[in-house]
């Protein structure tokens, strides 16, 4: 052999586990790395644990208050590799904090452009047809963004089942549901200009998500608490219609009625008189600074709801969509609505214990403290309240376990379930509710609010300090992982590991318990509900 091929030789020896070493980084990024093109221009993302990310890509383009339009195109190569700016919110000043230990909070960075998505997939443009999962965050129609919890982070989903994952971040508060409506065609859609987002972002998935390997003709939206509600707005909005194929509502059930027009315009109409602004001035808002007017529309909901209220109307002081003949013609529970969602499959559940953790703690509470405050709400029926807990929730022994359970998030998810599955020829519908006991903190979180997030996203190694990270939670985040994926690919969310998952219908009640041992129960809860729905509170608990 020839010195100079014996030195190239040896040189390709010696650099073999460099080469090893970079081949296996878990991350990549570079100048012509995970690059693909949208209708706007080309993107460029970077590959992290053999999953190609996306951040901060717009789908959208407005002014204060008007209809999305398609982002202006760019002609380089746009660097996508960080999340982009959040809706402005108020600001937050103080937490609580144990639990702020649990949530680990992302804030971001806010601008009122704040139109854009993240995408995660493990191939593009290899013309292969991955299911799409498009996730509406939380923070009901006022607060939150796509990257506000660790949980949101897409790359295991992506990894795990080979599903195209997108989370969005649109306009909320005043910003997304002003309804300037009365004050000329410019504003007509403006009480629904975050929804209106949400439509627009579901078109680029339509026109672009092919380019990142996955299937416009197989998507699937899911979001929790508030993006729950967004993702019921969805099903009942025309503009969203063939824009996405089944649907998954978690612990978000509570959007019953949309805002009359007759309410959400006095409430603009408060908002101007408390900026003493004429209504020939409405063009104004336009330039008002956000904390100003933000600060302006909270005074006006307020106002509008003390209002309804004194009236004897419902009124909750809160933003939500608007019926208008563009948007939202119907009511959610008028049939022409119905009708439009009628076959789209529905996975919708909630979790036990929900908001219920984040009262005063009763840990120490004794068994005959707690009966005298059951008393004083349920009166003679206390023991019945306390042996159907017992009944729905076996394992119950502390003196909290009969006050900690949810009893607000359920009934409305039973009632979407029950409108849902009642429609003739309607797709399936499959119901949940998730049990699992967080272990961290002395068992402070217990089922709250948000805790499925991560073993939904298969997330638990990102959500410790909330789930604990252990053993359990890993093995059932596998299995809840599982049946969103698959419900994702096929509308049936049965996967393996689990017991098998019935069609609900309002006559069984089939729901599937989510625990360190998953059970399907018919009416798991339904003597507990009924007591509970039969009393009002009396004070004192």
């Amino acid at each position: 052999m020839k010195k100079s091929t014996t030195s190239r030789v040896l040189l390709l020896i010696l650099c073999l586990p460099f080469v090893a070493f970079c081949q296996n980084d878990p991350i990549s990024a570079g100048s012509n790395i995970a690059i693909t093109s949208t209708g706007s221009g080309k993107v460029k993302g970077y590959i992290h644990n053999n999953i190609f990310t996306f951040k901060g890509i717009p789908y959208a383009k407005s002014d204060r208050f008007t209809t999305p339009e398609k982002p202006t195109p760019w002609s380089d190569v746009r660097s996508s590799m960080t999340y982009g700016p959040v809706c402005p919110t108020s600001p937050t000043t103080t937490v609580n904090d144990p639990f702020e230990f649990a949530f680990h909070h992302d804030l971001g960075y806010s601008n009122e452009h704040c139109q854009t998505l993240n995408v995660w997939t493990q191939k593009l443009n290899d013309g292969k047809k991955r299911p799409v999962m498009v996730w509406l965050h939380g923070g009901g129609f006022t607060d939150g963004s796509s990257i506000e919890l660790p949980s949101y982070d897409g790359e295991n989903l992506a990894k795990k089942g080979d599903v195209v994952l997108v989370s969005i971040n649109h306009r909320l508060n005043v910003l997304g549901f002003l309804d300037l409506s009365a004050y000329g065609d410019k504003y007509k859609n403006s009480g629904n200009a975050g929804l209106a987002d949400i439509v627009a972002a579901l078109q680029w998935v339509k026109e672009n998500i092919a380019q990142f390997g996955g299937d416009p003709d197989n998507v699937t939206i899911f979001g929790q608490s508030g993006g729950g509600g967004k993702v019921t707005c969805m099903m009942n909005t025309p503009k969203a219609k063939g824009l996405f194929q089944k649907a998954i509502v978690e612990s978000g059930s509570y959007i019953t009625s949309f805002n009359e027009k007759s309410v959400s315009q006095r409430v603009a109409a408060a908002l101007l008189e408390e900026l003493h602004l004429k209504p020939s001035q409405v063009d104004s808002l336009q330039k008002i600074p956000y904390t100003i007017l933000n600060e302006a529309s909270k005074k006006a909901l307020r106002k509008i709801s003390m209002e309804m209220r004194k009236a004897g109307k419902a009124g909750d002081g809160g933003w939500n969509a608007v019926l208008n003949e563009d948007f939202f013609p119907n009511q959610p529970t008028d049939p022409a609505a119905m009708e439009l969602s009628k076959n789209i499959p529905l996975l919708v559940g909630t979790t036990k214990n929900e908001f219920n953790v984040f009262a005063p703690s009763q840990e120490n509470q004794s068994m005959e403290d707690l009966k005298a405050g059951l008393q004083k709400r349920y009166g003679d029926k206390t023991d019945a309240y306390m042996a159907a807990v017992k009944a729905a929730y076996p394992s119950t022994s502390k003196p909290s376990g009969y006050t900690d359970i949810d009893l607000s998030f359920r009934p409305m998810a039973i009632k979407q379930a029950d409108m849902k599955s009642g429609l003739a020829d309607a797709a399936p519908v499959y119901m949940y509710l998730f049990t699992w006991q967080s272990p961290v903190n002395n068992g402070l979180y217990k089922a709250m609010h948000c805790m499925d997030i991560a073993f939904q996203f298969d997330n638990i190694a990102r959500c410790q300090e909330m789930t604990g990270g252990g053993k359990d939670a890993v093995i059932l985040a596998g299995k809840m992982s599982s049946a969103w994926i698959n419900f994702a690919k096929t509308g049936n969310p049965n996967a393996a590991g689990l017991p098998k998952w019935p069609v609900y219908t309002s006559a069984t009640g089939a729901t599937m318990l989510f625990n360190t041992q998953c059970e399907v129960r018919n009416h798991p809860d339904a003597e507990l509900l009924k007591i509970a729905s039969s009393v009002k509170p009396a004070g004192g608990m």
